[in-house]
């Protein structure tokens, strides 16, 4: 009984639109019958030969030690369990798992109104798909904000996004806000960035220079007015 034919699987994780490799490792093996059936069980290759219409599916490798199944373009109905079964005295099979990422588009910020001083401004950081979740979060001046986060399941993948309110004075007037989405399909360290920048309004001040001095009577005196607000 320890000497019996055994096949062995390995889960695979791939990005959408990426190259997956599905490799079953053969025991023992003496030529006996071996299967691959995709997460539908409709057999894709019957001992090497395709059985299934769908050539982004290729028999990498078939060999006595091993089978390697590549998936091209991968979709997210590809994911599942996929069956490699060996058929000798007894029939064995097990499970290769092929889960599905999708990562994130560099975030949208939006504003939902304009920025006045003295008010509060409510921008939107929004990734309309993803899969997992991402991790939304917001900075300014490397310094991290709370931001409220939402998030709804459509289909197989996910849409979130952050709010972030700010109350804003005109000394916020281009300041530059950040969101930032990190996902475990970026990879260690990786992230998407989109940068907004503040434009906050404000009335104009006058300024008259200079605002006081001596003069004697005779003397040129120059005034200069200056104002500033925004929008000018």
């Amino acid at each position: 009984p320890g000497q019996s034919q055994e096949v062995q699987a390995e889960n695979v994780t791939v990005l959408e639109g990426g190259t997956a490799e599905i490799t079953c490792h053969l025991h023992r093996y003496d030529g006996s019958i071996v299967v691959i059936q995709n997460p539908a069980r409709q057999t894709l290759f019957f001992n090497g030969t395709r059985a299934l219409k769908d050539e982004r599916f290729e028999l990498a490798e078939f060999s006595r030690r091993r089978l390697r199944l590549r998936l091209a373009r991968a979709r997210l109905d590809d994911e599942g369990g996929y069956f490699c079964q060996l058929y000798a005295d007894d029939t064995h099979h097990q499970i290769a798992t092929l889960t599905v990422l999708v990562p994130p588009e560099e975030p949208q910020v939006e504003a939902a109104a304009l920025a006045v001083e003295g008010g509060e401004v409510e921008l939107t950081c929004l990734v309309p798909r993803a899969r997992p979740l991402a991790t939304l979060r917001w900075y300014r001046d490397r310094r991290e904000l709370p931001g409220d986060s939402r998030h709804r399941q459509v289909g197989k993948v996910f849409w979130q996004s952050s709010v972030l309110r700010l109350r804003v004075e005109r000394r916020d007037h281009g300041a530059i806000v950040t969101c930032e989405a990190t996902h475990p399909a970026l990879g260690r360290g990786q992230r998407r960035l989109t940068q907004y920048q503040l434009d906050v309004q404000y009335p104009p001040s006058a300024r008259i220079h200079p605002s006081q001095s001596v003069l004697r009577e005779g003397d040129t005196l120059v005034l200069t007015c200056a104002t500033n607000g925004n929008p000018r």
